[in-house]
């Protein structure tokens, strides 16, 4: 009983069957014109069911003829494709296809997929593809489903496997990892980082000690060297252990969407690899996000566990949709962050207008702190702008994209007219850009 209801809930049809089938049921139809035919038909739909039932019996007599097991990480990385392995064992002593199902999560929005191969018999190997999520938070894979056919295919056996699981989507710690690589190594030319020189003596006192063949005579002591009677020299240090902030502006302006990921993720997953740089670096490495109010603050420090209280916060952060309140920022920033730090304040302006507003606030911010504002270009309206006119319709919106793509530059010129520093940059190259600028403060001892 146990056996027939295995083979009753686990049994399919093959497409070749029913094909076949419609072929006797023709011949039958045939036959009651020319009934020599008859007896031909008889005999090919015996054979067809003999063929059906042998092929039902070669898939059902092993009881496990297929093993299959979903391999991912703990955690997916925004942005970024993830492999995802499905290892898959035949125990059948014949060859067989099988077609893989496998349940993505629905945030995925991929409704036809499915693997098919061929499988020698007894063998076992990994199939593999690729996931690409722009969103973050849980997602739950469901069942394995792998349907078995024998050379006969006449029959298809079904096969459940119970690897539902629930993984979260990460801001991309793979772009953490390969700008790490990239900002420590000696080729940062090559992939966009600049190498800036460093100017003036940006450096902490160390020690006295006595003078050796190519130390820098600007650095002798003078008093020291009268009272040793030898020449003395003073030993600097690189400044470390600064408070540097990554600051998202987690409003509605921050909810564009640009190559499927939206403003506020491309700034999640920038301030992801500053974050690890900056600790790397052997500096403070804070956090928080502000609309109406401040939130998911992570307080500045460089201890081994800040890269993932920050990340944990990252994970977190999600838009409000309403306007942000600047005001309620420079109160929040007078009052928690008392010593000069660097803030790097990742939003966005679409109009001069829309600066204007909030200008105030980012002057008296500038004025205690060292700020960078980094905001966007929009990219579609370059695209605008490069594509012939070819009507007046054309006409008319390639002239306001350019009158918008202006307005960015204007907007960038009023920051820098009051001393603001400020990054214009395309989504794409936002974690380069703004890398190199923490880069090029650190060589300059800005802070």
């Amino acid at each position: 009983m146990k056996a027939l209801k295995i083979i009753f809930s686990g049994l399919y049809i093959h497409p070749r069957f029913y094909i076949l089938g419609c072929g006797v049921i023709v011949l039958f139809i045939v036959s009651f014109f020319i009934p020599v035919l008859f007896l031909v038909s008889q005999i090919c739909l015996a054979l067809l069911l003999i063929f059906l039932i042998f092929d039902v019996f070669l898939l059902f007599r092993v009881q496990e003829g297929i093993i299959a097991k979903r391999i991912l990480n703990d955690k997916m990385s925004n942005g970024d494709p993830n492999e995802i392995k499905i290892i898959l064992q035949s125990r059948y002593d014949f060859p067989i296809t099988s077609e893989v199902i496998d349940e993505i999560p629905v945030e995925f929005q991929v409704r036809n997929f499915h693997i098919k191969k061929e499988w020698p018999a007894g063998k076992k190997d990994t199939l593999s593809y690729q996931l690409r999520p722009v969103f973050r938070g849980l997602v739950s894979f469901g069942k394995i489903i792998v349907y078995a056919t024998s050379p006969l295919k006449m029959a298809k056996r079904r096969f459940d496997f119970d690897e539902d699981v629930t993984v979260p989507v990460y801001p991309s710690f793979m772009q953490m990892k390969k700008y790490e690589l990239i900002a420590f190594s000696n080729k940062t030319m090559h992939h966009g980082l600049k190498k800036v020189r460093r100017i003036g003596h940006t450096m902490e006192f160390e020690k006295i000690k006595e003078y050796v063949a190519g130390d820098d005579f600007r650095t002798v002591n003078w008093k020291a060297t009268a009272k040793a009677n030898k020449l003395m020299v003073n030993q600097y240090q690189d400044e470390r252990s600064q408070s540097i902030y990554c600051m998202i502006d987690k409003g509605r302006v921050m909810k564009m969407p640009f190559n499927d990921l939206t403003l506020l993720d491309y700034a999640i997953n920038a301030c992801l690899v500053i974050t690890n740089v900056i600790l790397r670096k052997q500096d403070f490495a804070g956090f928080f996000s502000f609309s109406r109010k401040v939130e998911n603050r992570v307080l500045p420090d460089r201890k081994a566990s800040q890269m993932q209280k920050i990340m944990d916060a990252l994970y977190n952060v999600s838009t409000d949709y309403f306007e942000s309140d600047y005001g309620r920022l420079y109160a929040d920033i007078k009052k928690n962050i008392p010593h000069r730090s660097l803030l790097l304040l990742f939003t966005n302006f679409e109009t001069l207008d829309g600066l204007q507003r909030q200008l105030p606030y980012l002057k008296a911010i500038s004025k205690n702190h060292l700020l960078i504002v980094i905001f966007f270009q929009n990219t579609e309206m370059d695209d605008l702008i490069k594509t012939d006119a070819t009507d007046h319709q054309s006409i008319i919106d390639k002239v306001i994209a350019e009158k918008f793509a202006f307005e960015k530059k204007l907007i960038a010129n009023e920051l820098k007219k009051y001393g603001i520093q400020c990054i214009l940059t395309k989504p794409e190259n936002l974690t380069i850009d703004s890398l190199n600028k923490y880069l090029e403060v650190k060589a300059r001892g800005m802070i």
